[in-house]
């Protein structure tokens, strides 16, 4: 084929004079037909880099272990975080007859603001308020459940090649949502013997130049701890101390056993600015129905016009949550009986409760005791179990002989651990209790300086 091509001869170049004549020309460029062909037919389609960066720990454990139940037990299922199961513990009457009167109103059928509706958004304002900390519709941001206020927050304060801090044991959307991001995670310890307190020594060691935030997890999931005013204050020391945000994920804050005290993050904090994510999901019981909020604290304007700005940007990627949602927010917060609060609490403390009686004294076993939250940990004393190496075998095989799944712990990234969920019946709970009992004593072995012991 032929080409146009230029070219620029010079000529006659006296002293400061120069001519220049432009000269034009064609030229043949060889192309191979059949290069040209195969270059417009073949398919190359590749998965993004996000994506093939995106793992979630839980499924790719869960999807890894041999899981055939007992078929002689029917399966009790320990391991899943939704509170909606079983049909045990349905949302209150008012919250869906705020939905229905959302719904019968036709006034939310359209496209909210991406940060959502300015009335709804004031709902929330005005329910987390307090004088400590105070709130106005422009410091909430309406989310896709809290999972995507997580994500809108660790997008707005990260770049790829930062670092966040993140408890271990912890939610494992943490390190799904960063990596996927380019973005390090280093995990913090959270210790077993301070009822899962931050070991804030370790915490402030992996703090460097690169660390762009804290995630804070108070209740914890899934430890079900809940931090007293005291520690909450020495973590604040550590931010502020090295100037690093914190997000706070409190999505657990309204589910506090009686006897304990749940004290938001905010209110606490003198100068450490606090993206604060929340939603329905545990406390009305409505995980489905996906409304988060993130709660945007910044007293001394640390993450000024930028942060704010940001998380408005970001919001726009989906345009927000439900807008029928939306259209109930206010009813929900406002009209919701307490007596409701009361009994959710009330039953998950009961059955933490059981829970923990029971294992305590199964051999090899150390449940901690949790005060809020739907969960309840469980260390094993692996040296004590041989046929296990460790804590996925160990939950595997529970299911294979006593159809009884709890998550193990390494999903955490706390191994010799494993997760039970507080939020099937009574009942079940019990049974679930008596079966593991019937599994450790079955696979338990004592060391042999307890035999010799227990000789004497």
């Amino acid at each position: 084929m032929w080409r146009p091509a230029s070219f620029i001869l010079i000529t006659d170049v006296e002293n400061t004079e120069i001519h220049v004549h432009h000269v034009s020309v064609r030229t043949r460029v060889s192309v191979n037909p059949a290069k040209l062909k195969s270059l417009r037919q073949r398919w190359n389609v590749r998965p993004s880099e996000m994506s093939k960066k995106t793992l979630n720990p839980i499924r790719a454990i869960v999807d890894g272990m041999k899981l055939t139940p007992n078929p002689e037990k029917p399966m009790i299922a320990l391991s899943i975080g939704d509170p909606t199961v079983f049909g045990n513990m349905p949302t209150d009457d008012t919250v869906l007859q705020a939905v229905k009167e959302a719904i019968d109103s036709h006034k939310y059928n359209g496209y909210a603001p991406s940060v959502g509706y300015q009335k709804s958004r004031e709902a929330v304002a005005n329910f987390y308020s307090c004088p400590e900390a105070p709130l106005e519709d422009k410091d909430v941001i309406l989310t896709s459940g809290c999972s995507q206020a997580i994500e809108l927050a660790i997008s707005v304060l990260c770049n790829p090649g930062d670092n966040i801090l993140v408890p271990r044991p912890g939610f494992s959307l943490y390190k799904t949502l960063a990596v996927s991001m380019g973005i390090q995670v280093k995990h913090y310890n959270l210790l077993p013997e301070k009822s899962w307190e931050i070991d804030l020594q370790h915490l402030e060691s992996l703090i460097d130049d690169k660390t762009a935030c804290l995630i804070v997890n108070n209740p914890s999931n899934p430890c079900g701890s809940v931090f007293s005013r005291e520690h909450q204050h020495k973590i604040l020391s550590v931010a502020s101390r090295n100037c690093i945000p914190i997000l706070a994920d409190e999505i657990y804050g309204d589910m506090v056993f009686p006897g304990c005290d749940f004290q938001p993050l905010a209110p606490l904090s003198s100068d450490v600015p606090i993206l604060s994510c929340g939603g329905l999901a545990k406390r009305w019981l409505v995980p489905g129905w996906r409304m988060g909020w993130i709660l945007i604290h910044d007293r001394n304007d640390i993450f000024g016009t930028g942060i704010r700005e940001g998380l408005v940007k970001l919001s726009q990627r989906i345009l927000g949550p439900c807008t029928v949602v939306q259209g109930a927010l206010e009813s929900i917060l406002n009209d919701t009986p307490p007596e409701f609060y009361q009994g959710t609490i009330s039953f998950l403390k009961s059955n933490s409760e059981i829970c923990f009686s029971e294992l305590s004294t199964v051999p090899g076993l150390n449940p901690v005791m949790p005060s809020g939250a739907m969960y309840i940990m469980v260390g094993i004393e692996m040296e004590h179990f041989p046929d296990f190496q460790n804590d996925v075998e160990f939950t595997e095989r529970l299911v294979t002989e006593q159809s009884v799944f709890c998550l193990p712990a390494t999903a955490f990234e706390y191994p010799n651990f494993f997760r039970i969920v507080v939020t099937v019946p009574e009942e079940m709970m019990i049974e679930a209790c008596i079966r593991i009992r019937e599994f450790c004593a079955r696979h338990y072995r004592p060391r042999s300086q307890d035999s010799h012991e227990l000789d004497q």
